[in-house]
C-alpha cells in the first residue's frame, strides 16, 4: 500500500518567506538560491584559487566543502545518502580485486540508489518534489565509472581499451580526499553533469586547457623562453548560458498552467478531443517539461564553465568552447531529423557513462542492456520502464528504416529534402509518444493514453519492420553527397525556424 506523507522534503525552510513571497515550492526556491550561490563561488574557485596560486588539497577541500553545505542545505537529513553510498562503494575500490572491482561497486551503488528509489515511490508516490535521489543518481554515474577506469587502468593492457577508456584509465587508486572531492564538488552536486575521474582531476591540477591559445614570454632570471598558456575566459558563454537557462524556466512556469500533465488522466480529454489534438496536447506538454530539465541542466553547464571546467579547445573562428561536459545540446534536440540524433543530444552525460560502462562493454545485445541499465538508474516507476522499452522498440525500427527506405530518397536533393522533412515532422511526434509516460510515471493512465490514439506509431513501426527489409535494393551507386546531406539539413532547420 502507497503511504503518502503530506511532506516529504527535509531541506532548509530558512527561506520559506521568499518561497511565499513568490508562490514557488521552497524544495524549487532553495535549488534555485543553492544553484545561484554555486554559480558565484565557482568564480571565486576560478579567480583566486587556481592551480597557479594554490595547491590541489586547497581546491580538493574547497569543492568538497561546499558542496557538503549546499547538499545539507538542500536536503536536510537526506543528505546522509550522498555521504552513505559513495562510502560503500569507495571501501570496496580498496578491499576488492580490481579485477572485480567494477562489478561489485556497479551492484553496491545500484543496490543502494534502488532502496532509495523505492522509499521515495512508497512515502511520496508520484510527486515533484526535489529530493535526494537527483544528486544520489549523480554520484552513481562518479563512481561507477570511476570503477570502470581504475579496472581499465590496473588490469587492462592500452591495446585492449578504446580511445575514451584509454584517455579515462585510472592508473592509481585516489586518495581518500580525492575520492570524495570528486564525487562531491559542488559545481555538479546539484544537477550534473558527471564528469569522469581523469578530466576532473586534470581540472584540479590546472591540466585542462588543452588546446587553449599560449605566447611566449622571455623570463630574465633564467634567460630562457617560457610558454605562457593563456586562460580562455568563459564570461561571455556563462552570461549566454543564465541567459538561456532563464528563458527556458521562464518558458516553463508561464506556459506550464496552461498544459498540464495532469490533462492526460482526464476522462472529458481523453473522450471528446481528436487524436490529432491529444498528438499536439504531448508534443507541447513534452516540450514544456523539456524546458525544467533545459534551465537546470544548461545552468549547471554555466556553473562548471564558471570555475574554469568544460574548456574543450578553439574552434574555427578562434574562439573557445566550453562544451566538453554540456549535458544537452538544446538545438541538436529540438531540430534532429532522427531518433538517434535526439538521444544524442539529450542528457549528453549519461550517454557517454551508459556507453562507457556498458554499451562498449557488451558483446550482445548492446541496446537492452543499455536500456535496462537506463530504466534501472531512473527508478521503478511504469512509466519510466513503458519509455525504455519504447525507445528500444522504436530505435530498432528507426534502424530498419533508415537502411532500407532512406536509400530510395537520395537520387536527388529533391528526394532528401522531402525525406529530412518526413523524418523531422516524425522526430517530433515520436519523442512526444513516446516520452509522456516518462513525466506521467503511471503504467495504466499511460496506457489508456496509447489505447485512445489507437497505438498508431506501434502498429506503424511494426509495418516498417516487416514491409522495410522487403523492399527493393538499390544499386550503392545512388547516394546523396555529404554537400547535399547538409545542405537538407539547412533546409530543414531553415523551415523550422521560419515555423516557430
Amino acid at each position: 500500500m502507497t503511504v503518502i506523507i503530506e511532506d516529504y522534503y527535509d531541506g532548509s525552510r530558512t527561506f520559506s518567506w521568499l518561497s511565499e513571497l513568490i508562490n514557488l515550492p521552497i524544495d524549487q526556491v532553495n535549488f534555485v538560491l543553492a544553484q545561484l550561490t554555486a554559480l558565484a563561488l565557482s568564480g571565486f574557485l576560478r579567480k583566486f584559487l587556481s592551480p597557479v596560486a594554490v595547491t590541489p588539497a586547497v581546491r580538493h577541500v574547497f569543492g568538497l566543502v561546499i558542496g557538503l553545505a549546499l547538499g545539507y542545505f538542500c536536503f536536510g537529513r537526506q543528505a546522509i545518502h550522498i555521504a552513505g553510498l559513495p562510502t560503500l562503494c569507495y571501501i570496496a575500490m580498496r578491499t576488492q580485486n580490481p579485477r572485480n572491482i567494477q562489478r561489485v561497486v556497479l551492484t553496491t551503488a545500484l543496490f543502494y540508489l534502488s532502496g532509495v528509489h523505492y522509499h521515495r515511490q512508497i512515502y511520496n508516490y508520484g510527486s515533484y518534489t526535489l529530493d535526494i535521489t537527483g544528486p544520489l543518481m549523480v554520484i552513481t554515474q562518479k563512481v561507477t565509472s570511476l570503477a570502470y577506469s581504475i579496472h581499465d587502468g590496473l588490469t587492462r593492457r592500452e591495446e585492449e581499451l578504446t580511445p575514451t577508456q584509454r584517455h579515462q584509465a585510472v592508473k592509481k587508486m585516489p586518495t581518500t580526499l580525492e575520492y570524495f572531492s570528486y564525487v562531491f564538488h559542488f559545481q555538479a552536486l546539484m544537477a550534473g553533469p558527471v564528469i569522469f575521474y581523469r578530466d576532473y582531476i586534470d581540472f584540479i591540477n590546472g591540466h585542462s586547457l588543452a588546446g587553449a591559445k599560449a605566447v611566449t614570454g622571455y623570463d630574465k632570471n633564467s634567460g630562457q623562453y617560457n610558454e605562457i598558456v593563456l586562460e580562455p575566459s568563459p564570461t561571455p558563454v556563462v552570461v549566454k548560458k543564465v541567459a538561456v537557462s532563464l528563458l527556458c524556466v521562464a518558458m516553463f512556469l508561464t506556459f506550464i498552467p496552461t498544459y498540464p500533465i495532469e490533462k492526460l488522466k482526464d476522462d472529458n480529454f481523453l473522450k471528446n478531443t481528436t487524436v490529432f489534438y491529444k498528438v499536439w496536447y504531448l508534443m507541447v506538454v513534452t516540450m514544456l517539461i523539456r524546458c525544467k530539465y533545459y534551465y537546470a541542466w544548461i545552468f549547471a553547464d554555466a556553473i562548471c564553465n564558471n570555475s574554469g571546467l568544460g574548456f574543450s579547445g578553439i574552434d574555427e573562428k578562434g574562439e573557445a568552447k566550453w562544451d566538453l561536459f554540456s549535458n544537452v545540446d538544446v538545438y541538436g534536440f529540438e531540430m534532429s531529423l532522427s531518433l538517434r540524433s535526439s538521444i544524442d543530444h539529450w542528457n549528453k552525460g549519461t550517454n557517454r557513462w551508459l556507453r562507457s560502462i556498458v554499451y562498449e562493454r557488451v558483446q550482445h545485445n548492446k541496446l537492452m542492456f543499455t536500456y535496462a541499465l537506463s530504466a534501472l538508474w531512473h527508478g521503478f516507476y511504469p512509466g519510466y520502464y513503458l519509455t525504455f522499452a519504447n525507445g528500444a522498440f522504436f530505435t530498432t525500427v528507426s534502424r530498419v528504416a533508415r537502411r532500407n527506405i532512406r536509400p530510395h530518397f537520395l537520387g536527388s536533393k529533391g528526394k532528401k529534402f522531402l525525406y529530412d522533412t518526413l523524418t523531422f515532422i516524425g522526430t517530433r511526434i515520436l519523442m512526444a509518444y513516446i516520452t509522456f509516460s516518462f513525466v506521467l510515471l503511471e503504467f495504466m493512465p499511460s496506457l489508456t493514453m496509447y489505447l485512445y490514439l489507437y497505438l498508431f506509431a506501434h502498429i506503424f513501426g511494426l509495418v516498417i519492420l516487416v514491409v522495410a527489409p522487403r523492399l527493393p535494393k538499390l544499386p550503392s551507386h545512388k547516394k546523396v553527397t555529404e554537400e547535399e546531406s547538409k545542405n537538407s539539413q539547412k533546409l530543414i532547420n531553415g523551415t523550422a525556424r521560419k515555423s516557430m
